[in-house]
């Protein structure tokens, strides 16, 4: 048995009126169910919606790294 892994990644945006890192998570748990072996992500853009002068959503672009099923 080999100790290699193949990974695919692929790249989302989550949002949150609450917090960068709710952003996150949410994308995480949408990702999570449609793709199994998800083993990291990277954060690769911040950036906000601003409604009357304040922060009214935070978003994020992830990329987000799974092995292949059978690797």
């Amino acid at each position: 048995m080999s100790n290699h892994h193949t990974y695919k990644k692929i790249e989302l945006i989550g949002s949150s009126p609450i917090s960068i890192d709710e952003a996150i998570n949410n994308a995480l748990a949408e990702c999570a169910k449609s793709i199994r072996n998800m083993d990291w992500f990277e954060v690769t853009e911040t950036r906000g919606h601003i409604e009357n002068g304040k922060v009214g959503h935070y978003q994020v672009t992830l990329k987000i790294g799974f092995r292949i099923s059978d690797s």
